[in-house]
């Protein structure tokens, strides 16, 4: 954070606060989560590292997440909302406008952009949901190999603000404010081992999820985002189910091999 050292308010209280919350870990690998067996030097533990349970366990709890029905009741609407936001904000990059989404326990919901009634802007925006939380997951790796979970935290309490306006139900609301409010709490009391945990445990869960949420409309498109899209453009669904498929699959491929890569 020295970079932004130039900003009037650098030397005010609550900005050395926001900084020692975000900031990787000044204390180095000699502390806290970095202790054991050797990581590769560009991970977060760069010296030295955590021993190979303390990346694979928090795998193997997102796995358990997903695969106990129970449990993943509970928690597949967090896939959902990563799925909705999805089509919102590659929606907004296309030069759509978002005007609001809701998300629901069974894995349904829809989020609204207006904009050209066609084209590829509308089929991008309405491709991309399937995809997105694996695409997040893998990123979701990366980020916490690479030292920058407080700060991923921080962003997403600042998302789930930002978002809150467009929200169009109390489930929605609820769910938006639960996992703010959770990101900003983990980011305030600040630990890097829980962070990165945390991190680690969603992002196997949104990768995961990802195919439980694909396979759910794979064998029969009518009424999903693969239906739409073959309204839109006349390509079947099945060709659209296959593009997601392997967008997803390289997600998945790219999440394992930058935890395998940690290793080497």
């Amino acid at each position: 954070m020295g970079a932004l050292a130039w900003l009037p308010w650098a030397d005010a209280a609550w900005w050395r606060a926001v900084v020692e919350r975000t900031a990787p870990d000044a204390d180095g690998p000699a502390s806290g989560w970095c202790a054991g067996a050797r990581l590769s030097g560009d991970t977060f533990c760069p010296d030295g590292a955590a021993p190979a349970w303390v990346l694979w366990l928090p795998v193997a709890l997102g796995v358990a997440l997903v695969a106990v029905p129970p449990l993943w009741r509970l928690v597949r609407i967090g896939v959902t909302l990563v799925h909705e936001l999805g089509h919102a904000v590659v929606g907004v990059l296309v030069g759509r406008r978002f005007t609001g989404f809701v998300v629901r326990g069974d894995m349904s919901g829809h989020a609204v952009t207006v904009g050209k009634r066609r084209g590829p802007g509308l089929a991008l925006t309405t491709w991309a949901g399937y995809p997105m939380p694996a695409l997040v997951g893998a990123g979701l790796v990366w980020v916490a190999l690479a030292g920058w979970a407080p700060l991923l935290l921080l962003l997403v309490a600042l998302g789930c603000v930002v978002t809150l306006p467009f929200v169009r139900s109390w489930t929605t609301a609820g769910v938006t404010l639960l996992v703010g409010l959770a990101a900003g709490a983990l980011w305030w009391w600040r630990s890097d081992a829980r962070s990165v945990t945390v991190v680690l445990v969603v992002a196997a869960v949104l990768v995961l999820g990802a195919w439980r949420h694909w396979a759910a409309v794979a064998p029969s498109p009518r009424g999903s985002d693969p239906a739409e899209l073959a309204r839109q453009t006349g390509w079947p669904g099945w060709f659209w189910v296959g593009t997601q498929l392997v967008v997803i699959a390289a997600a998945t491929a790219l999440a394992g091999w930058l935890l395998w890569r940690s290793f080497a």
